[in-house]
Parts: structure tokens; sequence; C-alpha cells
């Protein structure tokens, strides 16, 4: 059996251009190209078995992903990975443990920069119904502290409001897109031991501040609410790294 086909018949559940799209990522992360040259579409429909139109697709997900570059009458080029879109779902869960432990570190030092100053504009600018929203999160997540994955979800949410309501349109866009990674980053640090007690402790705090109107309060309690989660996001990603260096 090809190696491309046993890949293909692990995964069902995807599409075919989307399966062999991530058999190549997973490829070309482990750094098995030869001088940056990417898959043709004859190398990808002869090592698959599948139609060109499937490896056209393929190849399409991959430009979409910044991965690789197509363009008529060239090579494939595998683009630089620092140039990769990692705020891509896609992409996440195709990149290995430990480079998605790095990530998230690198997502928890974005937040860090923006999130205290979103906190203080949204503390100037927070309208009554905002406040009103921000109060029934806060209470469902003290409802919820039993429930992670319900807890998640009002979680992201408390803080988009915030975002919301500092109205800043390019601060929410990129807010919303680094949701895939923030979801991942929130379900780690809420395996902590206590860890949804405290969290709805913060969120209650910057809360208040909001309530307050109090910019300086709102920034200082937000940076504390994250400062919280570094400690547990370093850990993991330091385990991560030992049990990669294992196998």
């Amino acid at each position: 059996m090809q190696r491309g086909q046993e890949s293909l018949d692990a995964v069902k559940v995807r599409t075919l251009p989307v399966q062999v799209a991530a058999h190549l990522t997973r490829r070309i992360v482990s750094g098995d190209v030869e001088d940056g040259r990417g898959p043709s579409e004859l190398d990808i429909s002869r090592e698959f078995g599948v139609s060109r139109v499937v490896a056209r697709e393929t190849l399409k997900i991959l430009a979409s992903l910044d991965i690789v570059e197509v363009a008529q009458g060239r090579r494939v080029v595998v683009r630089p990975p620092a140039e990769w879109d990692y705020l891509s779902p896609l992409l996440i869960e195709w990149m290995p443990a430990e480079i998605v432990g790095e990530l998230l570190q690198e997502l928890h030092q974005m937040r860090v920069l923006l999130e205290p100053e979103l906190a203080a504009m949204a503390a100037v600018s927070v309208t009554d119904e905002t406040l009103d929203r921000l109060r029934g999160e806060v209470d469902r997540m003290s409802a919820l502290e039993a429930d992670p994955d319900a807890y998640l979800e009002v979680d992201h949410e408390f803080h988009m409001e915030i975002c919301r309501a500092a109205d800043n349109r390019i601060l929410d866009r990129i807010m919303y897109s680094a949701r895939w990674l923030g979801t991942a980053s929130r379900r780690i640090t809420n395996e902590a031991p206590a860890a949804l007690c405290r969290a709805t402790a913060d969120h209650t705090e910057i809360y208040q501040a909001l309530v307050a109107r109090d910019p300086d309060r709102a920034r200082a309690a937000m940076r504390k609410h994250l400062s919280n989660n570094s400690t547990l996001l370093a850990e993991k990603e330091q385990q991560t790294k030992r049990a990669a260096r294992r196998r």
C-alpha cells in the first residue's frame, strides 16, 4: 500500500482534498521536502491515486493556508513557516503538539499586549446593555464551574463582549480570528484544580471594574487574569516537549 493511501484510509470524515492536504502539511512540517519544492498536481495525483481535480483542490487548500505558493507555469514552492496562517483551525489541527504549545504561548503574549488595553477602552465606552450581558455571563460562569466545555463558551463570549465594547473593529477582528487558538488555550488553563472557580473570581473583578467605568482598574484586573494563566500554559508546554523528546 502506498504511504499516501495509508493516510487516506485512516481518516474518512474529511473530504478527499482536505485529507490529502493534511497529510502533505504534516510532511512539510517534518521537513520532508526537497529544496523547498512543493508537490505538483501530477505529484499528488500519482501518489494518492486521486484525480487532477482533487489534486488541484488540495493545492488550493495549502495555498489558502499560505503553506505553498502556486503560480501558473511555475513549480509549487513551500513558503517559509513564519508566513503560514496559524489562525486557521485546520492548520492548528495538523500541527504537532509541541508546535501547538509554542503557538499557545505566542497567543498568550498577544492577549497580554491587547486585552488589558481593550478592557481599559471598554471601561470608558461600555453601555448599560453590555454590562447587563456581562453580568449574565459572570452568573452563568459561576453556575457552570462543574461543566468545563459549557464554561469555555461563556468565557469566550465574555471576552468578546469586552472587545466589542472597546469599539475598535480592527482589534475586534484580530481577537475573533484567534478564537480557535483561544479555545485550545482555555481548555488547558481550565484543567488545573479549582481553575474555573478562580477564573470566575477574575471575571467578576473585571466586570466590577467595568461597572465602575475605571479604565486603570479594568486594565489591572485583566492583566491579573491573564497572568494567572501564564504559568499553566508554560507548564503544559514543557510537559508536551518532554513527551515529544521521549517519542
